[in-house]
């Protein structure tokens, strides 16, 4: 069963003693001064996953990374984004951009659920991180997009496709991340951040939340619990790449039982979807049980 299918699977009910999950890491943050875009939270899926009554599951949803600093000539890469997690299954953080133009060599975006993006510069190359790390099957994300010499980044990869590289005067765009129908509606998460550019174009974000590149200030953010990478910055004074979004864990079980969470600690709403309730937790770290 491909990702799409496992993911469109999960509209379905579930019964007994199990549930279905979505855990999307937090995206990276997109680079500085023509930014590479940041990757997407590594993204996995369950339509059937076994629990035991009255028993702790520990759950973690990450935050996502910070942009790059937007220093003129020596562009400051991201930082990764943080992991979700659900009991043993994990979402990695998304890797982050690099920066561009940068005086002191090439970088390599970062590694992580899906790859950050390299940044633009008209003297060294600036390489994508690579996705699905540490790897998973089905794949959690897909790999940056590759670069060019130039003045214009490549886009963050996400949970669907891996991320754009610059055409022409037109910087890569965000990697699209993958729909999932888990809370009863085909939502978008998981879409990698696009990039920046210098005279031209800057990238879009991914499909899924990823944040959009700029040509004249600060890289838009990743949009909060979609796990989307941030946005590459301009070259200009104050163009820092922007922040990845928050990841998000989605829990759907059978109506007939009641998850709490003991000791707090968790930022969750729940909703009836036929004959299942889907907790759509949004922030924290804590524990959940079934009863």
């Amino acid at each position: 069963m491909s990702l799409m299918q496992l993911l469109l699977a999960s509209a379905a009910a579930v019964s007994g003693n199990t549930v279905q999950y979505l855990v999307v890491g937090g995206g990276g943050g997109g680079g500085g001064a023509i930014g590479g875009g940041g990757g997407a939270g590594g993204l996995r899926s369950s339509a059937s996953y076994p629990i035991n009554l009255a028993t702790n599951y520990s759950v973690d949803v990450g935050v996502g990374g910070t942009g790059g600093a937007s220093a003129i000539g020596a562009g400051g890469n991201g930082s990764n984004g943080n992991a979700s997690n659900f009991d043993t299954i994990s979402g990695a953080g998304g890797g982050y951009g690099t920066g561009g133009a940068n005086a002191f060599g090439p970088q390599t975006g970062g590694n992580g659920g899906s790859g950050g993006g390299g940044g633009g510069s008209g003297t060294v190359l600036n390489q994508n991180g690579n996705g699905n790390t540490p790897p998973t099957t089905p794949s959690q994300g897909n790999n940056g997009g590759t670069n060019s010499i130039g003045n214009h980044g490549s886009g963050g990869g996400g949970a669907d496709a891996v991320g754009g590289a610059p055409v022409g005067s037109v910087a890569g765009s965000g990697g699209t991340g993958a729909l999932s129908s888990i809370t009863g509606s085909a939502v978008n998460y998981a879409g990698g951040g696009g990039a920046a550019s210098l005279g031209g174009t800057p990238g879009t974000g991914g499909a899924g939340g990823g944040g959009n590149g700029s040509s004249s200030g600060v890289g838009s953010a990743g949009a909060s619990n979609t796990g989307g990478g941030g946005g590459g910055g301009a070259y200009v004074a104050g163009g820092s790449g922007g922040s990845g979004g928050s990841g998000v864990v989605i829990l759907r079980y059978p109506n007939t039982l009641t998850m709490t969470n003991p000791g707090g600690g968790l930022t969750f709403t729940t909703a009836a979807v036929g004959g299942d309730t889907v907790a759509t937790i949004t922030a924290g770290t804590g524990n959940v049980q079934w009863n």
